[in-house]
């Protein structure tokens, strides 16, 4: 019954079966080559994505199974070579762009778990993470879009469409490039945005009056987490084309300003000294920065700020927050007379009566 259909006399069987035998050999020889170097700490590929790689390493050499003469001729299918070509063709793109996919995630991993986020110091993760998270989705629209052309253009009908439609595009491409502008500057200032670096993953910024922090950085638009939970979703592109404020450029650790607006009896000296012994007395002060300095003078008041560093900005603003309690409690309790005030004039009504007495 099996000889009706399968012919095992021929030389294709004997073939077929060496080739089996050399496709087997082949992948589990790279498979333990993989596993290999995934114990060597040294290579990019941890153990653990052998089981990611095996999967379209297995399709890579089915596809090629599916190529060979002597499967057809043993199968008695010489007449349909063209189907099994082509399915063998379209199996291997699939199976090739599935790998590097793959390739590309493991690496983007493997790097960035070297790096901590959650470190109080995390300005050189917040820039790896950033330019890998941007760079690995244009890596993988480009190489999609490439798969796709690949797979296309392996049929002979569509090439002669393809070239027949570009040879008159023309016109029609000129309209589709304006109408596609947007789309296209979009795409290159995240390109932008992850080689210049203006904003990473992680840092605070203040974009249309709101403060928060950069939560996630796609192709084409950015979340920022707003402090009370809310999500503003920017275009890539404002990054780009308008000015923000980015309080973690190049480095975490930020200054923080206290403004007073006392009566000019306010001991400069005491005040001095009372604002060191409140940062001396906090873990939210780094040590760095310390000064308080009269910045302004008016009718009324006087301006004095107070200047002090914190180690990120969330803490600075907690930092800014107790520093000027503190300071008020203390003039309160101390130097009462140093509250600002608005002083009024009254002259005697005898002097007025007079200066009555006077014009008449």
């Amino acid at each position: 019954m099996l000889n009706k259909y399968i012919d095992l006399s021929s030389n294709s069987f004997y073939y077929l079966l060496g080739a089996m035998a050399a496709l087997f050999a082949a992948y589990f020889i790279l498979l333990f080559l993989i596993r290999r170097l995934g114990k060597n700490p040294k290579y990019v590929l941890p153990i653990e994505a052998v089981k990611k790689v095996s999967a379209p390493i297995g399709l890579i050499l089915f596809s090629i199974f599916l190529r060979l003469d002597s499967l057809r001729t043993l199968l008695n299918l010489s007449d349909y070579s063209y189907y099994f070509r082509k399915a063998s063709t379209l199996l291997f793109i699939f199976a090739f762009t599935w790998l590097i996919l793959t390739a590309i995630k493991i690496a983007k991993h493997h790097i960035i778990g070297k790096y901590d986020l959650e470190a109080s110091d995390n300005y050189r993760a917040r820039k790896v993470t950033t330019q890998f998270n941007i760079l690995e989705r244009i890596v993988i629209f480009i190489i999609i879009i490439l798969a796709i052309g690949f797979a296309l253009m392996s049929f002979e009908s569509i090439r002669e469409v393809g070239v027949s439609v570009f040879a008159s595009a023309g016109v029609a491409g000129i309209i589709i490039g304006f109408s596609a502008q947007k789309l296209i500057g979009t795409i290159l200032a995240g390109i932008q945005i992850a080689i210049a670096q203006p904003i990473k993953i992680d840092d605070v910024v203040i974009v249309e009056g709101e403060w928060g922090r950069i939560e996630k950085i796609m192709l084409t638009y950015v979340v920022v987490k707003i402090w009370d939970k809310r999500r503003l979703i920017v275009p890539t592109t404002y990054f780009i084309e308008k000015p923000f404020q980015n309080w973690t450029k190049s480095s975490a650790d930020i200054l923080a300003t206290v403004f007073l607006y006392t009566d000019y009896k306010v001991p400069f000296d005491a005040l001095r000294e009372e604002l060191t012994s409140i940062l001396n007395n906090t873990d939210l002060w780094d040590g760095e920065v310390n000064v308080l300095q009269v910045t302004d003078t008016k009718a009324n008041y006087v301006e004095t700020r107070a200047l002090m560093s914190a180690k990120d900005s969330p803490t600075a603003w907690d930092l800014r927050v107790h520093v000027r309690e503190k300071l008020i409690v203390f003039l309160q309790e101390n130097y009462p007379e140093s509250l600002a005030r608005t002083r009024v004039s009254f002259e005697s009504s005898l002097a007025v009566q007079q200066e009555e007495q006077i014009d008449t």
